[in-house]
């Protein structure tokens, strides 16, 4: 039973390895999986997607990658502006050289006509004192002004010459293959990491790309007899609308002959109940490591509010780390969308980490999620739930009741600011907590805290401030295959055509940006993105109609009739002439 477990966790490991490697871990075929269409079969896809600026430059990595070539080939003047538009997000050590080389093509205003260069940039003295500044160090908002105009000029004449380009044809058929298809045969499957709700969540790879990801498969039976139509689907699609460095992030949707599939990031590193009680000694992480995780589901949990979403189930076993050691927030089968100004009711979440609000059935808005966050808080730094010790056996009631009457216990552990921290989280009253009477901006509340005043948010929402830990790529953080209990099999429930409407909301495919990114990340852009000689069209994209296959029968391999040519007798087989006479 042992080596069951060795066999699994040497093949998933080595599929790991495959998957860093720009070309390991991708099948023999993936040239052909990814292939082109020839830009005929894509250009009906103009009348079916967005193709506005704001769209395909600003919400498409593939779109935005591909106008930034052709502003290269344009010419120093729109590559200048192309790169204007990244100032904000480069590293510090970068952006003095970058100011250089921007500045540099901004000089080519000078041969503008004024009326232009007014219109683009009404104060220029105002840029380059701006890039003097940011020369000098980094600042907030540097650029603003420049960049909304850059930005509103290259959406004009400059974006309308590119959708007549052959980078935008390119754009087109990648599109095309991010509408294909997607089944069980895009992926191999390697071993289960843990349980989800409705079913097991394995550990998948892509054949074409070789990138590697989470499968969380759920069980069309099991959400059937469950009634968890709803719920599974609002999951997908908040999954869907979310891009965030800290939440996991949907990268496909399909479904098998029995199960409904999420193919998510993966997170290699486990959870933080994984490492909370089961890393060295005594449980508990200390305080450098809190305040790191603690900033990152911060930043989570802004992402989501800033979206309507409330998550409403923050705890260890939902924050995961990734192979560099940053965290992500997972499992949003509880969270809910709420519109601009309302509010809702409903206890949901986990015993002991549901506000006193929750569990008195009152409504609520964005607030309890900075109370399970003062829970998840506390966990870290004192090895155990703020509400329960650890495999104690007490009832829900008892600890519904400690949750909203009594005060939680603090240890040396806690640094003065964690504790000031925890206590201001931990409020029984929703509107004096922290962050908790903002609405959906109460975490600019809690970034403001002492508990974070070493913490640089820009380079931290940047991702390139380096985590206190690394998992190692070696391991594997999750349960042996076999302590991970197997679930029941379901009897009783059929499937028919009456489930069949809701699978065909669910059986999306790819989500675009992350595909996008996949595509890019493991280098399948630079590879198969290839025009001709002198940045000509290559034969895909030559606009002609494609060449129309011959038609035939059904059968390609049916051997063909001899053609007899025009005026030579036709011989005649003399022993059929015998038997017909």
């Amino acid at each position: 039973m042992e080596l069951e477990n060795i066999v699994a966790n040497t093949v998933y490991l080595k599929a790991r390895e495959g998957g860093s490697d720009n070309n390991k871990g991708k099948s023999k075929k993936w040239k052909k999986i990814l292939q082109f269409p020839h830009i005929s079969q894509c250009l009906e896809l103009v009348s079916k997607i967005d193709v506005k600026y704001e769209y395909v430059v600003e919400q498409q990595p593939i779109g935005k990658t591909l106008f930034g070539q052709w502003c290269e080939l344009k010419g120093t003047q729109y590559h200048c502006f192309f790169l204007l538009l990244d100032v904000q997000i480069e590293s510090d050590d970068q952006r003095h050289d970058l100011v250089s080389v921007i500045k540099q093509g901004l000089q080519q205003f000078s041969d503008l006509p004024p009326q232009k260069t007014s219109a683009l940039f009404p104060d220029t003295d105002k840029l380059f004192l701006e890039g003097e500044q940011l020369e000098n160090g980094p600042g907030k908002d540097l650029f603003h002004t420049s960049i909304q105009a850059v930005r509103t000029y290259l959406a004009g004449e400059p974006f309308e010459e590119f959708t007549k380009s052959m980078y935008f044809h390119r754009y087109l058929q990648w599109k095309w293959l991010e509408s294909q298809p997607v089944t069980h045969k895009t992926f191999r499957m390697y071993r289960v990491l843990g349980k989800g709700g409705f079913g097991e969540v394995c550990a998948c790879q892509v054949r074409a790309t070789g990138k590697m990801y989470a499968c969380k498969k759920l069980e069309k039976k099991r959400i059937k007899k469950r009634k968890g139509e709803a719920m599974v689907l609002i999951e997908k699609q908040i999954l869907e609308k979310i891009n965030s460095r800290f939440v996991v992030n949907l990268t496909y949707a399909y479904e098998t002959k029995d199960a409904l599939c999420l193919v998510l990031t993966i997170m290699s590193g486990g959870d933080l109940k994984f490492h909370i009680y089961n890393m060295g000694g005594e449980p508990g992480l200390d305080i450098n490591r809190t305040r790191f995780y603690a900033a990152e589901v911060v930043c989570g949990v802004e992402h989501l509010h800033r979206q309507g979403i409330v998550y409403r189930d923050c705890k260890p076993e939902n924050i995961l780390l990734d192979d560099n050691g940053h965290v992500r927030i997972s499992d949003l089968g509880l969270a809910i969308v709420l519109p601009e100004g309302e509010s809702v009711r409903g206890r949901v979440g986990t015993v002991g980490y549901m506000a006193p609000e929750v569990i008195d059935n009152e409504r609520y808005s964005f607030s309890p999620d900075w109370f399970s966050f003062g829970c998840l808080v506390y966990e870290m730094i004192e090895g155990q739930a703020p509400f329960r010790a650890r495999r104690e056996k007490v009832k829900r009631e008892e600890v519904d009741r400690r949750v909203k009457v009594e005060p939680e216990r603090y240890s040396n552990k806690f640094t003065e600011d964690s504790k000031s921290f925890c206590q201001q989280l931990l409020t029984k009253n929703a509107t004096d907590r922290l962050g908790g009477k903002a609405d959906r901006h109460g975490a600019l509340q809690v970034k403001q805290h002492a508990f974070f005043q070493t913490i640089n948010w820009r380079r931290l929402e940047a991702g390139i401030i380096d985590p206190p830990f690394v998992p190692d790529p070696h391991a594997v953080y999750a349960k042996d295959v076999l302590d991970i209990e197997q679930f029941s099999t379901v009897k009783g429930v059929n499937i028919d055509e009456s489930d069949s409407s809701f699978y065909s909301k669910f059986n999306t495919g790819c989500v675009s940006i992350p595909w996008q990114t996949e595509i890019i990340e493991t280098d399948c852009y630079r590879q198969l993105n290839v025009f001709g000689p002198n940045n000509t069209r290559s034969p895909d994209l030559v606009l002609e109609p494609a060449p129309q296959a011959k038609s035939g029968d059904c059968f390609p391999f049916r051997r063909k009739k001899k053609q007899i040519p025009r005026n030579q007798p036709v011989p005649i087989n003399s022993s059929l002439l015998s038997s017909v006479s």
